[in-house]
């Protein structure tokens, strides 16, 4: 009978990647797996628990539940106290405390609170970036002294031990690499870039338009290809882009699968302009597959890339961009360097696995 119980509130996007190689990586006879389909985020994060609480074998032999902070874990065992005795260890893809809003009025704190009560409830706490990790943990006490008439000590302190960093696996060996080009190709072909990010507000996307724009003005040329998610509303900064861009967008929109790992080896440069990234697995897969990333100096983006790969305004980032269209052979350079410094194995599913399986058995690393 199953002793690890691994439970998705989300099951879809990164969420899924992270549950479908852990499966393949243990046997079936030792978990069970329950999931919820991704969408309705909201309805997840609120009905998980009772749901998931319904849905568990009264007669199990659980000694370990692994999942992410989607689901009210405080809840579940509240729920369910055959439960609690478990090793509880959770995942966080992302933390709502520093997740970006609009309006701060708009923020439903709700969130927040099941983010912080889960981690009160459960052993072990990780997280997939150092910076989710320390902006979830900075933020308690801030994001607990709204509350009025009530006051909370220590709450941070208790939390804090359990956390440690353990990045999300990425599964390179099923991208495609970039082909090795003839210098006389290179100097023949525009600039590529790529911008890879859903379509949403918290990805900025007027940020990335100023840009493009910006770069037109100065009378260069290159290519772009805006992929991720779009949605039945686009952004309104997109609407005209593919006329104020004549003859630069060469895609402007999802791909399947195949064709956008082939789309991120002929690219040249990755771009984020985001408000919101606690790891960036599109950034990532794109840089293994050749590109070079320039990235806002925010967020996670300091932790996975060097300070010259980072800029703080619009101007910079223009300026970049600028000098390596008008300047094939100093990008080249410049990608050449930058490949020969950076080490993606610290990002991979070969090296990153094994250690997520131990912890989910329980097994010292040094056994």
């Amino acid at each position: 009978m199953a002793q690890i119980l691994i439970l998705e509130a989300f099951y879809g996007g990164s969420h899924k990647q992270l549950i479908d190689v852990l499966a393949k990586n243990l046997s079936e006879e030792e978990y069970d797996l329950l999931t919820i389909p991704a969408k309705k985020w909201h309805w997840c994060a609120r009905m998980s628990a009772l749901h998931f609480a319904g849905h568990i074998s009264t007669t199990h032999r659980y000694q370990t539940i692994f999942c992410s902070s989607v689901l009210n874990l405080s809840e579940l065992i509240g729920m369910r106290a055959d439960l609690a005795h478990c090793r509880k260890i959770v995942y966080f893809h992302e933390n709502q405390l520093s997740y970006p809003v609009r309006e701060s009025k708009q923020r439903d704190v709700q969130y927040g609170i099941n983010q912080i009560t889960t981690c009160l409830c459960a052993d072990r706490v990780l997280f997939n970036s150092r910076y989710n990790m320390t902006s979830f943990l900075e933020r308690i006490p801030s994001f607990l002294n709204i509350v009025p008439n009530i006051s909370f000590k220590g709450v941070r302190d208790q939390i804090a031990p359990k956390c440690e960093v353990l990045y999300f696996p990425i599964e390179f060996g099923k991208l495609e690499t970039r082909s090795a080009k003839t210098e006389d190709d290179k100097e023949s072909k525009p600039l590529h870039l790529i911008w890879p990010h859903r379509w949403e507000h918290d990805k900025n996307p007027e940020q990335l338009v100023e840009a493009l724009l910006s770069l037109q003005e100065k009378g260069v040329y290159f290519h772009i290809s805006i992929l991720g998610e779009r949605f039945e509303t686009i952004p309104k900064c997109f609407e005209k882009l593919e006329e104020q861009l004549p003859g630069k967008v060469v895609q402007f929109g999802p791909l399947s699968r195949d064709d956008y790992r082939r789309r991120l080896t002929e690219g040249d440069v990755v771009l984020s302009t985001a408000l919101h990234e606690f790891y960036g697995v599109a950034m990532l897969e794109a840089v293994h597959s050749g590109c070079v990333p320039l990235a806002p100096n925010r967020l996670v983006y300091p932790e996975l890339y060097a300070k010259d790969k980072l800029f703080n305004t619009t101007a910079q980032l223009v300026k970049q961009l600028y000098n390596w269209c008008r300047n094939r052979a100093l990008f080249e350079k410049h990608r050449d360097i930058f490949f020969g410094q950076i080490n993606l194995d610290v990002y991979s599913a070969e090296k990153l696995v094994p250690q997520f399986v131990r912890i989910i058995r329980n097994v010292s690393s040094k056994a």
